[in-house]
């Protein structure tokens, strides 16, 4: 490979997390804004035009704040989680299916799972090792549901996956060129997104700071810089979320307007359900995993692979 492609490969990649970051940005601010129409308020609304220079100026505050450190916290891990977390969360965005740079992934959908496997890990460390009761108790629930709802994600994927054999990205637009797969699976597409909500630690699925009882949850200790990466990362993984349900069920990936207003609309949608729904109760949201979605999507597994079966006979047969 040239020394110039892999100049291009670095600035498309570095091009990508800037847009990714500054999406996030805006992402905040829609939320404040569509949250305090709800409420009946108007959100931020003073620095700059309607507001809009706001994250900017919550970007600036918190990393310009003082980093607290606690006497008896693990210093390493309390640390370092949230970076880790943060890195995580920007390594997902290389699976986007690019059509103008040189970066494409066989096996985007298995690098996806094994990067939301693992961000499990950094909840867990970013809670025990603050070393405190409240901290440790939310990294336990946010562990517990986020394991619990990448079962059932796992497996809702997987049927996609044996529609069209394959784990590229790129295929799902070749795929869905005259008809939505959204259509043809409407039940696990539904599923599907409640399940990227739970995953994301999203209303009504906020167990893990759920403000009411655990006092934000397992980043009660964080402050300044280590709190806006997780509040990043969590933000990125919302946007990522979005996009990949557009990809599987929406249509795919194109570049023009529909959809990116795709895009919009489902990042949206988890605003509006913050703002709308009530919290469950934690073992309802244990039992809906469970007891509801688990059988559904290994039922609807069942279904495609032999619908698959069939058609591989009657063209083999043809």
């Amino acid at each position: 490979m040239m020394m110039q492609d892999l100049y291009n490969i670095f600035i498309g990649i570095l091009i990508l997390l800037i847009g990714v970051l500054i999406g996030v940005a805006f992402l905040t601010l829609l939320e404040r804004k569509v949250l305090g129409y709800i409420q009946i308020r108007k959100g931020p609304n003073k620095m700059g035009i309607l507001g809009i220079l706001q994250p900017f100026c919550d970007a600036i505050k918190l990393f310009s704040k003082e980093q607290v450190y606690l006497n008896y916290s693990n210093y390493f891990s309390f640390y370092f989680s949230p970076v880790v977390s943060f890195m995580l969360s920007l390594m997902i965005w290389m699976v986007l299916p690019y059509s103008f740079n040189m970066v494409i992934f066989n096996l985007g959908l298995l690098f996806f799972l094994c990067c939301t496997s693992i961000g499990v890990y950094t909840l867990l460390i970013a809670g025990w090792s603050s070393n405190s009761n409240y901290s440790l108790l939310g990294g336990l629930r946010a562990v517990a549901q986020t394991i619990s709802y990448e079962v059932s994600l796992s497996l809702i994927l997987m049927s996609s996956i044996i529609l069209i054999m394959d784990f590229n990205m790129f295929k799902f637009s070749e795929y869905q060129y005259l008809i939505w797969l959204m259509m043809m699976m409407f039940p696990l597409s539904m599923c599907f997104l409640s399940s990227l909500m739970a995953e994301t630690n999203r209303t009504p699925f906020d167990f893990a700071e759920g403000e009411s009882e655990l006092v934000s949850g397992f980043n009660i200790e964080y402050s300044s810089g280590g709190f806006a990466l997780i509040f990043l990362a969590e933000y990125s993984s919302i946007l990522f979320m979005s996009l990949l349900f557009v990809i599987i069920y929406m249509g795919g990936y194109e570049l023009n307007l529909m959809f990116y207003l795709k895009l919009v609309f489902l990042s949206f949608f988890f605003i509006w359900v913050r703002g709308t729904l009530p919290r469950y109760r934690y073992d309802k949201l244990m039992y809906l995993c469970w007891k509801s979605y688990l059988p559904l999507s290994l039922n609807y597994l069942l279904f495609f692979m032999g619908l698959k079966m069939i058609l591989m006979y009657k063209m083999n047969l043809v």
